[in-house]
């Protein structure tokens, strides 16, 4: 049997180990009651086999107790390199099941971990005598281990024949029964764990609810996992205690040992120290402390070198100890604690560590060479010398160069930074800079400005660089003046070439327009020619609402496109069975609003027979056609007949609808675009030609028209156009008119009253009074200028002052002031006109139709009504009751000769304001304004007659309907006394306004909008011919509105189209949401007009 090492107590626990396996080998063969063994013989052959380890138990430890052992010297350790350790059997237990491999490597593993080790420093201590013990070979120790770990493992395949082979015990051969694992017939689908706890529904839905409790388990999966399933939310403020982020203070140090260099301690490379007994005199508390560890020791140093000598320490001083067997002791006699404060032993430098810090001095530009500090930089740096001295001469030069008398030179920095540029370029002053000690004391004399001149050769450098410096200026300047003309040259031949070409475009656009108004006459003329025959004949009305102002005036305009669209009643010019219409839409169209006035146009064959039933299908005789260059210019607010132009599909579907039949073009307010149009359809246009039409429509241009006509104006001066002469015409106007009290300024190009001005001169001119005693002293003769000219004098001293303090703009959102307002009047002209004196004034329009063979008609007129403003129409009341229609007729026919005269054609309306004259107590009627254009009163009152079916008598002024159809009745003897029944009232009356505005509209539909009016009895009764029409303006808004009232008297007509208003408005509005509207201002207006239609009546019956 092998012997082993003084370790009995493990042998015997190895044994034991053995017999508490055999025993439980027994029990299980005791319980195998199904095998064919017999238990008896099983049970017999383990109870010799435990008695057989019994008897070799106590063998061996007899053996042990027997033998001879000695006890270790007094300068042995517990771990002596020289001991040997065996397998424990505690490692033996738990490594049963291992792979022999790993054991072997194992204990090879504790076995060179218990061979001694070389110690580092063997010239420092003498060696120690180690002592070999007795004992097994490693082969022997491996084989011994081997066998018992087959006698521990009955599993193993080598426990029957090692016990019988070691031991002389035969084990009993038992077959064991090999259990078959069950067959799946199908493999397991699915998740085999359990899924992981999620955030529940119900506080997914409300996030208000209390989380649900965390489980140690969900804890376990750790903070990311809890919030990526919820069960801590996202925003939850989390706090880790203790917290992964300590503090620490940071150690500061004074400026003034910023560059001192590091203070190195010697440092002990002694990895352990022997602490001998019999020399310790000393009590334990005054022992110095152990030497740290070779890597400890040497990180608590002030890191200085470079990294290249980082790369030279040696693995030897890297090497760490992991077992206290592995340290080794020194003899080293133990030092009292006085002499510990001492200076330290000197220890002999290790080859790896270095010299921390190198210095040298270059004094004067030249390098101390022979310094002993410099000698031990050179001997360190032997192996790199030669890139160390190429940055020597570069830092030698800079010093030269700057004279700098003194520098220290940190040799380490220096080396590093000549590994750095040894093959790279050159380094710079600021790299040179990092490598000296004194850098502040040396930058401060390189930054001196001309320190660079005080070198050896510091006048050269000073003249050669006073000379380039010359030479630059000098040459930049030339170079910058070069710059500059070539500049300006490329600038001159750039705008010489926009010249040319913006010269050419123009001619050829000259040209062009040339030709569009040359065609424009000639086909002007075919139409004066042919007109008659047109009239009576199918012809085709292209309707263009286009408004072809300036394009100051169009960008004022809220809502141009709907301002444009005002007149869809022109379609109603189907009424004549021979016309036929395209209207070209300036905004798109939904189909509720196409389907509206489908019905609306199909009440024709109804109107005409009175009854309901009777509607036909008009969608053959008008064609609505949107341009598609309103959606590429939704912000240019450019007039309709720009958008047609830019329209080519548009202009092919109209030629195509007009293809072989006569045609020709109704415009809005004419603009040249209109004639480039009417070229690419070649149909003639019914209106004058566009300058005509803007020269005369201005207030100057229509001064000069009623003057030539001979109609009544107010008094007024036109063509105003400077400062000056404002003042003179205004003083000489207010002198010959002292009962005028307020005095209006028009501008030219002034569109619906948005130009306008005024200033009531009589209430606060202070010579006013004076004025009038010497207009009444003079009597008759004050209409002579020499009556006048001292009231002239003095008002025209004060006229200034008054117009700058009370003059006021009447659209201030347009003119902020009176000075923004005289800035546009004086620099396009305008006109000063007086309003009539008397607090009852009545505006009335008129219009008219100059055909082409030069015939006028006029085809409608009517009494304005206003709202925002007294100088905007807002709607009509047809027909006028305010003058005697042989005077109105009169001055409309001199209207006519005198635009005729000058080549004017097509619709006008024409303006009129009448009063009672306070002197003599007469009527008057003034010619105010002239518009040569398409009117919305009269595409308002082509709606009234085609849902009427009425005509306008132009010598009553009156509109009569056609009688209804009379029902034959039984006849009856008329008793006596009894009058026959009146005849119908075939009279009727309109009121009219296509600037309804309500921006409540916009949330009510139209279905729903005509619904509500259904409801509030807002209707239109075919057969009495009465009632309320509307025409929808705005398809996607809605805010704008037009509406027709008609009645068969006018306070009726007022009355039912106030009501509708306010009805409409009391619908639509809540008392918190008015919004936008001018309801409230048209309801005032009409009221004061049905008070005096009422006193009118009373009068006339008094009389």
């Amino acid at each position: 049997m092998t012997e082993f090492e003084a370790r009995p107590e493990e042998v015997g626990q190895i044994l034991l180990k053995v017999q508490d396996d055999i025993r439980v080998l027994r029990e299980q063969i005791a319980n195998n009651k199904g095998g064919t063994i017999s238990i008896q013989d099983l049970e017999s052959a383990l109870v010799k086999t435990e008695e057989g380890l019994q008897a070799k138990t106590e063998q061996v430890i007899n053996q042990y107790n027997n033998q001879v052992r000695t006890l270790p010297n007094q300068e042995a350790s517990r771990f002596d390199n020289n001991v040997v350790a065996i397998e424990t059997t505690w490692d033996m237990r738990n490594q049963k099941s291992a792979d022999p491999r790993k054991i072997s490597a194992h204990i090879l593993g504790r076995e060179r971990m218990r061979q001694p080790q070389a110690s580092r420093n063997n010239a420092l201590l003498p060696k120690r005598q180690s002592v070999q013990m007795p004992g097994p070979t490693p082969g022997q120790q491996t084989k011994h281990m081997l066998t018992l770990r087959a006698v521990l493992d009955p599993q193993s395949n080598m426990n029957r024949q090692t016990l019988n082979a070691n031991f002389g015990i035969q084990l009993p051969l038992i077959n064991s029964k090999q259990t078959s694992k069950p067959a799946y017939s199908k493999p397991i689908i699915g998740s085999t764990i359990e899924p992981l706890a999620v955030l529940p529904k119900a506080n997914r839905v409300d996030a208000q609810l209390a989380p649900p409790p965390i489980t140690e388990e969900d804890a376990r999966k750790g903070i990311m996992s809890l919030i990526e399933r919820g069960l801590i939310p996202p925003a939850a403020q989390l706090t880790l205690d203790p917290s992964p982020v300590r503090n620490r203070i940071a150690p500061l140090h004074e400026p003034q040992v910023r560059h001192r260099p590091p203070q190195t301690e010697a440092v002990s490379l002694l990895s352990g120290v022997k602490l001998d007994p019999a020399t310790m005199k000393h009590d334990a508390s005054k022992m110095p402390a152990v030497p740290p560890h070779p890597k400890s020791a040497s990180s608590s140093i002030t890191e200085t070198r470079t990294p290249s000598a980082k790369t030279r320490v040696t693995s030897s001083s890297l090497r760490q100890v992991k077992t206290p067997a592995t340290l080794k002791t020194y003899e080293m006699p133990i030092q009292p604690l006085e002499a510990y404060y001492g200076p330290p032993p000197t220890t002999p430098a290790s080859g790896d560590f270095k010299q921390l810090s190198h210095r040298f001095a270059i004094q004067n530009g030249r390098t101390r060479d022979s310094s002993s500090e410099f000698i031990a930089f050179k001997q360190h740096y032997c192996l790199t010398w030669g890139s160390i001295v190429t940055m020597i001469k570069h830092i030698e030069k800079m010093l030269t160069s700057y004279a700098v008398p003194v520098a220290f030179v940190n040799g380490d920095r220096l080396a590093d930074l000549a590994m750095e540029f040894e093959l790279e370029r050159p380094p710079t002053v600021d790299d040179l800079l990092t490598v000296i000690i004194n850098r502040e004391d040396v930058e401060a004399l390189i930054g001196r400005p001309g320190r660079r001149f005080k070198g050896p050769r510091g006048k050269d450098l000073a003249a050669t660089r006073i000379q380039s410096s010359w030479r630059m200026f000098k040459d930049r300047s030339e170079y910058l003046e070069y710059r500059r003309r070539k500049w300006a040259s490329g600038v001159i031949a750039i705008s010489w070439i926009m010249h040319v070409k913006m010269s050419k475009v123009k001619v050829k656009l000259k040209v062009s327009r040339e030709e569009h108004l040359e065609n424009f006459r000639r086909r002007a003329r075919k139409l004066a020619m042919s007109w008659d025959r047109i009239k009576q004949h199918r012809r085709t009305v292209i309707h263009i609402p286009s408004l072809g102002l300036s394009q100051d005036i169009r960008d004022s305009i809220n809502e141009f496109g709907i301002r444009q669209n005002t007149q869809m009643a022109r379609l109603c010019d189907i009424r004549d069975p021979n016309v036929d219409v395209i209207f070209v839409s300036p905004v798109p169209l939904s189909e509720e609003t196409l389907q509206y006035y489908s019905k609306l146009l199909g009440l024709k064959s109804a109107v005409e027979s009175g009854v309901v039933e009777d509607q036909c299908d008009m969608g053959e005789k008008y064609k609505i056609i949107v341009p598609e260059a309103i959606k590429s210019f939704p912000a240019h607010r450019m007039c309709l007949s720009t958008l047609l132009k830019y329209s080519p599909r548009t202009l092919k579907r109209i030629k195509h609808l007009i293809k072989g039949c006569d045609a020709y073009i109704v415009t809005g307010v004419p603009h040249k675009d209109d004639l480039s149009v009417a070229d690419y359809l070649d149909v003639p246009i019914l209106s004058p030609e566009p300058e005509v039409a803007h020269l005369y429509s201005t207030k100057s241009g229509c001064k000069r028209v009623f003057a030539s006509a001979g109609v009544e104006v107010p008094p007024s001066e036109f063509d105003v156009y400077s400062i000056g002469q404002l003042h003179e015409c205004l003083a000489q106007l207010v002198t010959e008119n002292l009962t005028v009290k307020r005095w209006l300024f028009k501008l030219d190009d002034c569109y619906d009253g948005r130009g306008i001005g005024y200033c009531d001169i009589a209430e606060h001119l202070e010579c006013y009074q004076w004025a009038l005693k010497e207009s009444r002293r003079y009597g008759e003769k004050w209409n002579k200028k020499w009556a006048q000219e001292a009231a002239y004098i003095k008002i025209h001293a004060e006229i200034a002052d008054v117009l700058a303090k009370y003059a006021r703009p009447v659209h201030e959102e347009l003119y902020e002031d009176w000075s923004k307002f005289l800035d546009a009047f004086l620099s396009q002209g305008g006109v000063i006109e007086a309003t009539p004196p008397s607090d009852s004034i009545t505006s009335l329009t008129v219009d008219m139709l100059i055909e082409p063979t030069g015939r006028a008609n006029v085809l409608c007129m009517g009494d304005q009504i206003h709202a925002e403003t007294p100088f905007s129409c807002w709607g009509v009341s047809m027909p006028q009751s305010s003058v005697e229609p042989d005077v109105l007729n009169a001055a409309c026919k001199k209207v006519a000769e005198a635009c005729k005269s000058r080549g004017i054609i097509g619709y006008l309306s024409v303006d009129f304001v009448t009063f009672i004259d306070s002197k003599t107590n007469d009527q008057k009627l003034w010619a105010l304004d002239l518009s040569l254009h398409y009117s919305d009163s009269l595409a308002m009152f082509q709606l009234m007659s085609y849902v009427s079916n009425g005509k306008l008598d132009l010598s009553t002024h009156t509109f009569n309907v056609p009688p209804p159809p009379q029902v034959q009745k039984k006849r009856r003897r008329r008793l006596a006394g009894q009058d026959d029944e009146p005849p119908p009232n075939t009279s009727r009356y309109a009121v009219m306004s296509t600037r309804l505005l309500h921006t409540n509209l916009a949330v009510v539909h139209y279905s729903v909008f005509f619904q509500m009016c259904r409801a509030h009895g807002i209707g239109y009764d075919i057969k009495e011919k009465q009632g309320t029409v509307f025409t929808l303006l705005d398809s996607f808004n809605r805010e704008h509105l037009g509406m027709l009232t008609i009645g068969d008297n006018l306070q009726g007509a007022l009355a039912t189209f106030a009501r509708n208003m306010s009805v409409i408005h009391q619908e639509i509005s809540a008392p918190n949401m008015q919004g936008e509207t001018n309801f409230k201002l048209a309801i005032t207006d009409i009221e004061s007009i049905l008070g005096t239609t009422v006193e009118n009546a009373e009068d006339t019956e008094a009389e």
